[in-house]
């Protein structure tokens, strides 16, 4: 009889901590400058506890912090990012958790776990891929061979998984499709058909309804000079502001599993995929 695959966190077990509140500043400077949180909101009905901001907002910013390190020694950290509304109020912050060797040797392709805090730093949302030798290719990406798309899931509360995003089969376009916690498909995201990943770029993924006739939303890379020294970037998320609350968090995750798809790291700097 086939065992029943247990995924990381559905054991019990508890990620390690991680501080996501700003530091203290020293005695003497204006306390203005520390990063502003958004003002906490109440339970909603349906809504797994912690993502209870996700149903007041339509956009999110997320931006990954610079390693010094990583930019100088060319060492690859695990990655940091802030995760703000267009008020620039922070709501989440996220860390990566990964194997070092899997960072040095396989770069972008690497498994991870994102680890997602809220202001109390308690973990309110999980984003895991498993790492795929095989994975990456358009072409080999089809529904039939799990071992050559990349997916990302997602869980929350820890444990409990509300969607995965996986990696499609396409020609040349990098598509997506997010699925509820059945496997259901429930989204989809269309990119451009050359991701550049310059400076003075924006590179957009269309988030569309199921049927794909309408856009609903997008995925976007900002362009900022800081790529010139490091692949710390920023990226925007926009979607229906009614959207469930379970799908917009699926959204975010379809934001990393791009991030490390296109734009992470120096060998990724040129339309590819991993």
């Amino acid at each position: 009889m086939n065992q029943q695959k247990v995924h990381p966190g559905q054991d019990g077990s508890q990620p390690p901590a991680y501080t996501n509140q700003p530091p203290a500043l020293p005695p003497g400077l204006p306390q203005a400058n520390q990063q502003q949180w958004m003002p906490a909101v109440g339970a909603a009905a349906g809504c797994p506890s912690g993502l209870e901001y996700l149903t007041q907002i339509d956009s999110v910013i997320i931006k990954q912090q610079v390693d010094l390190i990583e930019a100088f020694v060319g060492w690859e950290q695990a990655n940091k990012y802030q995760i703000t509304n267009n008020q620039n109020q922070q709501i989440y912050f996220a860390a990566e958790e990964s194997s070092m060797l899997q960072r040095q040797c396989c770069g972008p392709s690497r498994g991870f776990t994102i680890h997602i805090t809220d202001n109390m730093n308690q973990e309110v949302l999980r984003l895991v891929r498993d790492f795929k030798m095989f994975a990456g290719c358009c072409w080999c990406a089809t529904g039939s061979c799990n071992c050559c798309a990349h997916e990302v899931r997602i869980e929350a509360p820890i444990g409990h998984v509300i969607g995965y995003v996986r990696q499609e089969q396409s020609c040349w376009s990098p598509r997506f499709t997010i699925k509820d916690a059945d496997h259901n498909d429930i989204l989809k995201i269309n990119g451009p058909c050359c991701v550049l990943s310059m400076p003075c770029c924006e590179d957009v993924f269309m988030l569309k309804n199921l049927e794909e006739t309408s856009d609903i939303g997008k995925i976007s890379k900002k362009p900022g000079m800081a790529e010139l020294f490091t692949d710390a970037n920023t990226f925007g998320a926009n979607f229906p502001m009614n959207l469930d609350v379970k799908a917009k968090a699926c959204v975010m995750g379809a934001v990393f599993l791009i991030d490390f798809m296109f734009f992470e790291g120096a060998g990724n700097k040129m339309m590819s995929y991993n």
